[in-house]
């Protein structure tokens, strides 16, 4: 892989801001996962540490994406790994693939998603939000179906939690892909992504809104001039 592109950090170079940052996070409930001061200077926090008030920012909306919403752990790992297959970072892929077994998801559902498939197998809570989050990252909207099947789930506030969650990992897989983040040798890399094209059959029903849909039919049904 190339060079990665922002520039590490040391701690003696490290600002008033910075250092403050830095320890917010090992304070919180990743600190026990980052285990170390480099832990919250490595993957993206490397590059989000050299904008203080971003790093501090975005590691408060990420601690609670990854530990304080109502989704369970392993629905929230499954719209984690989609966002890192739409986006293939390939950091992200790698830590959350692990992350996303440990907390009880199928290896054969993360393997799919790695190929660009909708996994053959899911239970209903698990194609609800993958149906939802397939859609919103590959067409950047959901329908009224998948709106409702994560809402007659998880409420109201699961739909919300579930869209910042797939924000959040969208902001740290464009930041990866710009820094190009390691991975070990030994990691299996993602492939790049098969096109999607129009097959709603991927998404269980068709993306977007109904609003968006019937002004597609009144293009394709106004008369050339």
């Amino acid at each position: 892989m190339e060079a990665e592109r922002f520039s590490p950090l040391d701690e003696a170079s490290l600002s008033a801001e910075q250092r403050r940052v830095r320890e917010a996070i090992l304070a919180g409930a990743r600190g026990a996962y980052l285990g170390t001061t480099r832990g919250a200077m490595r993957g993206p926090f490397k590059a989000l540490l050299h904008s203080p008030g971003l790093y501090d920012a975005a590691q408060r909306l990420g601690e609670y994406v990854r530990f304080r919403t109502v989704l369970p752990r392993a629905l929230s790992e499954l719209a984690i790994l989609l966002t890192g297959r739409r986006w293939t970072a390939q950091y992200e892929w790698y830590m959350h693939r692990k992350l996303a077994l440990e907390a009880g998801l199928s290896p054969a559902i993360a393997d799919a998603i790695a190929l660009g498939e909708r996994p053959a197998a899911m239970s209903e809570d698990e194609a609800a939000v993958h149906d939802f989050a397939h859609a919103l990252l590959w067409r950047g909207g959901v329908s009224d179906a998948q709106f409702a099947a994560v809402r007659e789930r998880f409420g109201e506030a699961g739909v919300a939690d579930l869209v910042g969650t797939l924000g959040y990992y969208s902001l740290i897989s464009m930041v990866l892909n710009v820094d190009r983040t390691q991975v070990p040798d030994d990691a299996v890399l993602l492939k790049p992504a098969k096109s999607e094209g129009d097959d709603v059959r991927h998404h269980g029903g068709h993306a977007g809104s109904d609003h968006d849909r019937r002004h597609a039919v009144r293009k394709k049904q106004r008369p050339r001039t």
